[in-house]
Protein backbone atom coordinates (compact mmCIF):
# COMPACT_ATOMS: atom_id res chain seq x y z
CA UNK A 1 0.00 0.00 0.00
CA UNK A 2 2.80 2.44 0.90
CA UNK A 3 4.55 1.72 -2.39
CA UNK A 4 1.37 2.36 -4.38
CA UNK A 5 0.79 5.62 -2.50
CA UNK A 6 4.36 6.74 -3.15
CA UNK A 7 4.06 6.01 -6.87
CA UNK A 8 0.81 7.93 -7.01
CA UNK A 9 2.41 10.95 -5.33
CA UNK A 10 5.40 10.85 -7.67
CA UNK A 11 3.18 10.59 -10.73
CA UNK A 12 0.91 13.39 -9.57
CA UNK A 13 3.83 15.68 -8.85
CA UNK A 14 5.48 15.28 -12.22
CA UNK A 15 2.20 15.54 -14.17
CA UNK A 16 2.10 19.17 -13.06
CA UNK A 17 4.84 19.72 -15.65
CA UNK A 18 2.69 18.49 -18.52
CA UNK A 19 3.41 21.45 -20.78
CA UNK A 20 7.15 20.91 -20.46
CA UNK A 21 6.91 17.13 -20.75
CA UNK A 22 5.77 17.42 -24.34
CA UNK A 23 9.23 18.77 -25.16
CA UNK A 24 10.85 15.60 -23.82
CA UNK A 25 9.05 13.08 -26.06
CA UNK A 26 11.13 9.99 -26.68
CA UNK A 27 13.94 10.56 -24.18
CA UNK A 28 15.76 7.30 -23.37
CA UNK A 29 17.68 7.12 -20.08
CA UNK A 30 20.06 4.16 -20.25
CA UNK A 31 21.31 2.83 -16.92
CA UNK A 32 24.16 0.34 -16.62
CA UNK A 33 23.90 -1.65 -13.41
CA UNK A 34 24.60 -4.82 -11.49
CA UNK A 35 22.93 -8.22 -11.41
CA UNK A 36 19.32 -8.52 -10.36
CA UNK A 37 20.17 -11.15 -7.73
CA UNK A 38 22.79 -8.89 -6.13
CA UNK A 39 21.19 -7.70 -2.86
CA UNK A 40 22.84 -4.29 -3.16
CA UNK A 41 21.78 -3.66 -6.74
CA UNK A 42 18.27 -4.88 -5.99
CA UNK A 43 17.92 -1.71 -3.90
CA UNK A 44 19.55 0.41 -6.61
CA UNK A 45 17.11 -1.08 -9.11
CA UNK A 46 14.16 -0.23 -6.87
CA UNK A 47 15.30 3.39 -6.92
CA UNK A 48 15.62 3.21 -10.71
CA UNK A 49 12.14 1.71 -11.03
CA UNK A 50 10.61 4.39 -8.82
CA UNK A 51 12.38 7.11 -10.80
CA UNK A 52 11.08 5.60 -14.03
CA UNK A 53 7.68 7.04 -13.11
CA UNK A 54 9.18 10.52 -13.37
CA UNK A 55 10.77 9.79 -16.74
CA UNK A 56 7.57 8.27 -18.10
CA UNK A 57 5.57 11.27 -16.98
CA UNK A 58 7.99 13.36 -19.06
CA UNK A 59 7.30 11.17 -22.09
CA UNK A 60 10.49 9.12 -21.88
CA UNK A 61 11.67 5.61 -21.05
CA UNK A 62 14.35 3.96 -18.91
CA UNK A 63 16.45 1.09 -20.26
CA UNK A 64 18.27 -0.96 -17.61
CA UNK A 65 21.36 -2.68 -19.03
CA UNK A 66 22.33 -5.39 -16.56
CA UNK A 67 25.63 -7.18 -16.07
CA UNK A 68 25.23 -10.95 -16.31
CA UNK A 69 28.22 -11.67 -14.05
CA UNK A 70 31.08 -9.88 -12.32
CA UNK A 71 33.84 -12.03 -13.82
CA UNK A 72 34.85 -9.33 -16.34
CA UNK A 73 33.41 -6.32 -14.56
CA UNK A 74 35.08 -3.43 -16.39
CA UNK A 75 35.00 -4.94 -19.87
CA UNK A 76 31.37 -6.00 -19.63
CA UNK A 77 30.30 -2.61 -18.25
CA UNK A 78 32.13 -0.89 -21.11
CA UNK A 79 30.31 -3.10 -23.60
CA UNK A 80 26.97 -2.15 -22.04
CA UNK A 81 27.85 1.52 -22.51
CA UNK A 82 28.55 0.75 -26.17
CA UNK A 83 25.21 -1.04 -26.37
CA UNK A 84 23.48 2.06 -25.00
CA UNK A 85 25.22 4.16 -27.67
CA UNK A 86 24.10 1.80 -30.45
CA UNK A 87 20.53 1.82 -29.13
CA UNK A 88 20.36 5.61 -29.33
CA UNK A 89 20.33 6.50 -25.65
CA UNK A 90 19.69 10.16 -24.84
CA UNK A 91 21.74 10.02 -21.62
CA UNK A 92 23.67 7.26 -19.85
CA UNK A 93 24.04 6.61 -16.10
CA UNK A 94 26.89 4.23 -15.33
CA UNK A 95 29.16 3.24 -12.43
CA UNK A 96 32.83 3.64 -13.40
CA UNK A 97 34.01 0.48 -11.62
CA UNK A 98 37.18 -0.12 -13.61
CA UNK A 99 38.27 3.14 -15.22
CA UNK A 100 41.05 1.57 -17.31
CA UNK A 101 38.46 -0.62 -19.01
CA UNK A 102 35.47 1.75 -19.06
CA UNK A 103 36.71 5.28 -19.68
CA UNK A 104 37.19 4.78 -23.41
CA UNK A 105 33.55 3.70 -23.80
CA UNK A 106 32.33 6.61 -21.66
CA UNK A 107 34.33 9.04 -23.80
CA UNK A 108 32.86 7.42 -26.92
CA UNK A 109 29.36 8.10 -25.62
CA UNK A 110 30.16 11.74 -25.05
CA UNK A 111 31.81 12.00 -28.48
CA UNK A 112 28.51 10.74 -29.89
CA UNK A 113 26.71 13.61 -28.13
CA UNK A 114 25.36 11.49 -25.27
CA UNK A 115 25.88 13.04 -21.81
CA UNK A 116 26.96 10.69 -19.02
CA UNK A 117 26.33 10.74 -15.29
CA UNK A 118 28.42 8.57 -12.98
CA UNK A 119 26.83 6.84 -10.02
CA UNK A 120 27.85 4.26 -7.42
CA UNK A 121 31.51 4.15 -8.48
CA UNK A 122 33.95 6.64 -9.93
CA UNK A 123 33.87 9.61 -7.60
CA UNK A 124 33.92 13.36 -8.09
CA UNK A 125 37.43 13.56 -9.49
CA UNK A 126 36.69 10.98 -12.18
CA UNK A 127 33.41 12.72 -13.06
CA UNK A 128 35.31 15.98 -13.50
CA UNK A 129 38.04 14.30 -15.55
CA UNK A 130 35.50 12.74 -17.91
CA UNK A 131 33.25 15.78 -18.08
CA UNK A 132 30.31 13.84 -16.63
CA UNK A 133 27.18 15.61 -15.42
CA UNK A 134 27.93 14.67 -11.82
CA UNK A 135 28.79 11.78 -9.54
CA UNK A 136 26.15 10.30 -7.24
CA UNK A 137 27.12 7.89 -4.51
CA UNK A 138 29.78 7.13 -1.98
CA UNK A 139 33.37 8.29 -1.84
CA UNK A 140 34.74 4.82 -1.29
CA UNK A 141 38.06 5.73 0.29
CA UNK A 142 36.25 7.97 2.79
CA UNK A 143 33.87 5.11 3.59
CA UNK A 144 36.84 2.84 4.19
CA UNK A 145 38.44 5.39 6.50
CA UNK A 146 35.25 5.45 8.58
CA UNK A 147 35.16 1.66 8.81
CA UNK A 148 38.82 1.30 9.76
CA UNK A 149 38.58 4.00 12.40
CA UNK A 150 35.39 2.48 13.85
CA UNK A 151 37.08 -0.89 14.29
CA UNK A 152 40.20 0.55 15.89
CA UNK A 153 38.38 2.86 18.28
CA UNK A 154 36.24 -0.08 19.40
CA UNK A 155 39.28 -2.20 20.24
CA UNK A 156 39.74 -4.20 17.02
CA UNK A 157 43.33 -3.39 16.04
CA UNK A 158 43.96 -6.11 13.42
CA UNK A 159 41.35 -6.24 10.67
CA UNK A 160 41.09 -8.01 7.33
CA UNK A 161 39.20 -6.45 4.41
CA UNK A 162 37.71 -9.26 2.33
CA UNK A 163 37.58 -8.32 -1.36
CA UNK A 164 35.78 -10.75 -3.68
CA UNK A 165 36.12 -8.48 -6.72
CA UNK A 166 39.81 -7.46 -6.65
CA UNK A 167 40.71 -4.96 -9.34
CA UNK A 168 37.46 -3.02 -9.09
CA UNK A 169 38.71 0.45 -8.21
CA UNK A 170 35.88 1.32 -5.82
CA UNK A 171 36.46 -1.84 -3.79
CA UNK A 172 40.23 -1.41 -3.77
CA UNK A 173 39.60 2.13 -2.46
CA UNK A 174 37.39 0.75 0.30
CA UNK A 175 40.06 -1.64 1.55
CA UNK A 176 42.79 1.01 1.31
CA UNK A 177 40.59 3.33 3.35
CA UNK A 178 40.08 0.64 5.98
CA UNK A 179 43.84 0.21 6.28
CA UNK A 180 44.49 3.94 6.55
CA UNK A 181 41.59 4.53 8.94
CA UNK A 182 42.78 1.75 11.24
CA UNK A 183 46.36 3.00 11.09
CA UNK A 184 45.35 6.49 12.18
CA UNK A 185 43.89 4.96 15.33
CA UNK A 186 46.81 2.65 16.07
CA UNK A 187 45.50 -0.41 14.23
CA UNK A 188 46.38 -2.36 11.10
CA UNK A 189 44.39 -3.84 8.24
CA UNK A 190 45.34 -6.09 5.33
CA UNK A 191 43.31 -6.96 2.28
CA UNK A 192 42.21 -10.55 1.69
CA UNK A 193 41.73 -10.67 -2.10
CA UNK A 194 39.70 -13.59 -3.43
CA UNK A 195 39.17 -14.68 -7.05
CA UNK A 196 36.30 -12.86 -8.78
CA UNK A 197 34.64 -16.25 -9.19
CA UNK A 198 34.23 -16.36 -5.41
CA UNK A 199 31.70 -13.50 -5.60
CA UNK A 200 28.31 -15.09 -5.04
CA UNK A 201 29.84 -18.38 -3.85
CA UNK A 202 29.08 -18.44 -0.10
CA UNK A 203 31.02 -21.63 0.54
CA UNK A 204 34.21 -20.37 -1.12
CA UNK A 205 34.08 -17.07 0.75
CA UNK A 206 33.33 -18.71 4.11
CA UNK A 207 36.14 -21.24 3.70
CA UNK A 208 38.68 -18.58 2.74
CA UNK A 209 37.82 -16.45 5.76
CA UNK A 210 37.82 -19.44 8.10
CA UNK A 211 41.26 -20.51 6.88
CA UNK A 212 42.67 -17.00 7.24
CA UNK A 213 41.38 -16.57 10.79
CA UNK A 214 42.69 -19.96 11.90
CA UNK A 215 46.10 -19.17 10.38
CA UNK A 216 46.41 -15.76 12.07
CA UNK A 217 44.87 -15.74 15.53
CA UNK A 218 45.74 -12.06 16.07
CA UNK A 219 42.98 -10.96 13.67
CA UNK A 220 40.21 -9.31 15.70
CA UNK A 221 37.94 -7.97 12.96
CA UNK A 222 36.75 -8.68 9.42
CA UNK A 223 34.95 -6.37 7.02
CA UNK A 224 33.47 -7.50 3.71
CA UNK A 225 32.90 -5.45 0.57
CA UNK A 226 29.26 -6.55 0.29
CA UNK A 227 26.32 -7.63 2.40
CA UNK A 228 26.22 -11.07 0.78
CA UNK A 229 29.87 -11.64 1.62
CA UNK A 230 29.13 -10.63 5.22
CA UNK A 231 26.71 -13.54 5.46
CA UNK A 232 29.47 -15.85 4.26
CA UNK A 233 31.93 -14.23 6.69
CA UNK A 234 29.53 -14.85 9.57
CA UNK A 235 29.54 -18.54 8.62
CA UNK A 236 33.32 -18.62 8.33
CA UNK A 237 33.78 -16.95 11.71
CA UNK A 238 31.33 -19.39 13.31
CA UNK A 239 33.01 -22.42 11.72
CA UNK A 240 36.35 -21.19 13.03
CA UNK A 241 34.84 -21.08 16.52
CA UNK A 242 35.48 -17.35 16.77
CA UNK A 243 31.98 -15.87 17.07
CA UNK A 244 32.21 -13.12 19.67
CA UNK A 245 35.99 -12.99 19.32
CA UNK A 246 36.31 -11.68 15.75
CA UNK A 247 34.10 -8.67 15.12
CA UNK A 248 32.23 -8.60 11.80
CA UNK A 249 31.30 -5.58 9.69
CA UNK A 250 30.28 -4.99 6.11
CA UNK A 251 30.04 -2.37 3.44
CA UNK A 252 26.33 -2.26 2.57
CA UNK A 253 23.73 -4.38 4.30
CA UNK A 254 20.84 -6.76 3.91
CA UNK A 255 18.19 -8.18 6.22
CA UNK A 256 20.46 -10.86 7.65
CA UNK A 257 23.17 -8.32 8.43
CA UNK A 258 20.72 -5.95 10.07
CA UNK A 259 19.40 -8.81 12.18
CA UNK A 260 22.95 -9.60 13.28
CA UNK A 261 23.54 -5.97 14.28
CA UNK A 262 20.29 -6.05 16.26
CA UNK A 263 21.35 -9.31 17.93
CA UNK A 264 24.86 -8.03 18.64
CA UNK A 265 26.70 -10.56 16.43
CA UNK A 266 27.72 -7.98 13.82
CA UNK A 267 29.39 -4.77 14.95
CA UNK A 268 28.28 -2.39 12.18
CA UNK A 269 27.61 -1.81 8.49
CA UNK A 270 28.70 1.06 6.26
CA UNK A 271 25.64 2.32 4.39
CA UNK A 272 25.68 4.25 1.11
CA UNK A 273 21.89 4.31 0.56
CA UNK A 274 21.66 2.46 -2.77
CA UNK A 275 18.00 3.33 -3.35
CA UNK A 276 18.96 7.01 -3.46
CA UNK A 277 21.76 6.27 -5.92
CA UNK A 278 19.39 4.66 -8.40
CA UNK A 279 16.64 7.20 -7.94
CA UNK A 280 18.88 10.26 -8.20
CA UNK A 281 20.91 8.90 -11.12
CA UNK A 282 17.78 8.54 -13.23
CA UNK A 283 15.95 11.70 -12.18
CA UNK A 284 19.05 13.89 -12.46
CA UNK A 285 19.89 12.43 -15.87
CA UNK A 286 16.32 13.03 -17.04
CA UNK A 287 16.29 16.61 -15.71
CA UNK A 288 19.63 17.42 -17.32
CA UNK A 289 18.97 16.06 -20.79
CA UNK A 290 15.44 17.43 -21.05
CA UNK A 291 15.53 20.74 -19.24
CA UNK A 292 19.18 21.63 -18.63
CA UNK A 293 18.74 21.24 -14.88
CA UNK A 294 21.77 20.29 -12.78
CA UNK A 295 22.64 20.24 -9.09
CA UNK A 296 25.54 22.59 -8.41
CA UNK A 297 27.05 20.43 -5.68
CA UNK A 298 29.62 17.88 -6.89
CA UNK A 299 29.60 15.12 -5.84
CA UNK A 300 26.10 14.26 -4.63
CA UNK A 301 27.00 12.03 -1.68
CA UNK A 302 24.63 9.33 -0.44
CA UNK A 303 27.10 8.02 2.14
CA UNK A 304 28.94 6.86 4.07
CA UNK A 305 26.85 6.34 7.16
CA UNK A 306 27.45 3.89 10.00
CA UNK A 307 24.62 1.58 11.03
CA UNK A 308 25.18 0.07 14.44
CA UNK A 309 23.30 -0.63 17.66
CA UNK A 310 22.56 3.09 18.09
CA UNK A 311 20.38 3.44 14.96
CA UNK A 312 19.47 -0.11 14.03
CA UNK A 313 15.75 0.21 14.83
CA UNK A 314 15.21 3.14 12.46
CA UNK A 315 17.23 1.37 9.78
CA UNK A 316 15.18 -1.80 10.15
CA UNK A 317 12.03 0.23 9.59
CA UNK A 318 13.45 1.56 6.32
CA UNK A 319 14.55 -1.91 5.29
CA UNK A 320 11.07 -3.25 5.94
CA UNK A 321 9.72 -0.78 3.41
CA UNK A 322 12.35 -1.82 0.87
CA UNK A 323 14.49 1.30 0.93
CA UNK A 324 17.51 0.32 3.12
Amino acid sequence: MKTKMMKAVLLASVMAFGATAALAEGTVVAVVGGKSDDPFFAKVKKGIDDATLVVQAHGGTVNYLMLQSYDNLGGDAANLVRTAISQGASVIAVPDWVPDAQDEAIKAAQAAGIPVILYNAGGADKAKELGAINYIGNEEYTAGLAAGAYFATHGMKNVICVNTVPGAQNLEDRCKGVADGAAKEGGVSNQLPLPASAFGDPTAVAEAIKATLLKDTTISGAVTISAADANSAATGIEQAGLTGKVALASFDMDGAGLDRIKAGTQLFAVDQQPWLQGFLAVTMADAYVNYGLAISNTPVLTGPGIVDSANIDATLAGAGAGYR
